[in-house]
């Protein structure tokens, strides 16, 4: 079956010479050699990291502080400043200097948004889990077994995972402060962000406050399922996060093209309103290399409907797209999950057959291939000894 069309990389907004005598600059700390500076593929639970609040980055301090308990042996003894050099080094290759200079543009145009709007439900900005959740998914998350995720989830295609998640009551409040904040921002005529690459219409929920209650919620909420599910992906080491909305109708998107998000574990849920059409459709996972291979009919094509209220979870790389909503008005939140020590441990990595399809069915091939040619020389043999 051919593909829908060529994957895209649907990317995230940022989370966008004096005179005088010249100081004579320290020695760099000593250069750890290239075994030392391998991470930690499982995190030091052991390790207390420091409090990085204080440190003027360009990434987020609870990256770098996350980030502190996967640093190899050898880094664990070293100054603060030292440390923060080395995860610098380490993060900057996912952030370039001009897209570094783009984020900290964002961080201040973050900061001048946030001092000037004015939140219309001030208590959508810390998570109340029993206001915001089903009683079923929090009771899942409470009980924190692998059974109780079970019970709680469908799984109607293989990596792709369906449950109610979020009361209708908080739909609704999210919906009203997303509608606020647009309505804000087109009278100050102030410029907003749009939250991707491909979505001309939406808003950034942490642009204008939500970032803490987001980072609760995957922290707590999210995690737990990501770890079960998807720890070959990096869903044990979640540390930051995209978290926005899109809106698709009249004068808004329609559809959304065939693409891959950037981010380990994605969290797309369906807030309203009324609305047709707008299904989505997967068409298996898959690393870079295969991304634009075909889909493998029996195992990885799906269609699936949103149901306000519903949410799906699934790989970053699991291929996907949006069909035309036809009437109505329909919008999504969507939370893209990353670990920055997964994407520094895939530098290192060849082999994606724990979660690309198409390297599984290279791998079964040569494994097919393997055992048959074994056969064959051994029924030769045997042929050889018997004239």
């Amino acid at each position: 079956m051919s593909l829908e069309g060529i994957v895209e990389r649907r990317e995230g907004s940022p989370a966008g010479n004096g005179n005088g005598p010249v100081a004579k600059q320290p020695a760099p700390p000593a250069r750890p050699t290239y075994g030392d500076r391998r991470l930690r593929l499982n995190p030091n639970t052991e390790h207390k990291p420091e409090r990085y609040d204080d440190v003027q980055s360009e990434y987020d301090s609870a990256i770098i502080s996350y980030l502190e308990r996967h640093l190899p042996p050898s880094m664990l003894d070293v100054s603060r400043d030292a440390k923060v050099e080395f995860m610098k080094e380490i993060l900057s290759p996912y952030l370039p200097e001009g897209e570094r200079n783009r984020v900290q543009r964002h961080k201040e145009y973050r900061k001048t948004l946030m001092s000037a709007y004015q939140p219309l439900h001030k208590e959508l900005y810390s998570l109340h889990p029993s206001a915001f959740f089903v009683p079923s998914f929090l009771k899942a998350i409470n009980d924190s077994t692998e059974e109780s995720f079970r019970n709680l989830l469908s799984e109607p295609s293989p990596g792709i995972y369906t449950f109610r998640m979020f009361q209708p009551s908080f739909c609704e409040l999210l919906l009203d402060e997303v509608e606020n904040f647009e309505k804000w921002v087109n009278t100050v005529k102030f410029k907003i962000m749009r939250p991707n690459t491909m979505n001309k219409y939406g808003a950034v929920l942490d642009d204008f406050g939500l970032e803490a209650m987001l980072n609760k919620l995957i922290e707590e909420f999210v995690s737990p399922l990501a770890k079960v599910f998807f720890p070959e992906v990096g869903g044990s080491t979640l540390d930051s996060h995209h978290g926005f909305v899109v809106e698709y109708g009249k004068d808004k998107d329609v559809e959304l093209g065939f693409h891959v998000d950037d981010a380990e574990v994605t969290l797309n849920v369906c807030l309203g309103k009324d609305f047709f059409g707008g299904d989505l459709f997967f068409r298996g996972i898959r690393c870079d290399k295969h991304v634009n291979t075909e889909a493998q009919p029996e195992q990885e094509i799906l269609d699936y409907s949103h149901v306000p209220g519903q949410a799906v979870l699934h790989r970053g790389r699991h291929r996907h797209g949006a069909r035309p909503t036809t009437s109505g008005h329909r919008i999504n939140m969507l939370l893209w999950c990353r670990s920055s020590v997964f994407r520094e441990m895939k530098k290192y990595q060849k082999d994606f057959s724990s979660w690309c399809g198409e390297c599984q069915r290279e791998k079964k091939e040569r494994h097919s291939q393997s055992v048959a040619a074994t056969k064959l020389a051994f029924f030769k043999a045997g042929g050889g000894s018997n004239t």
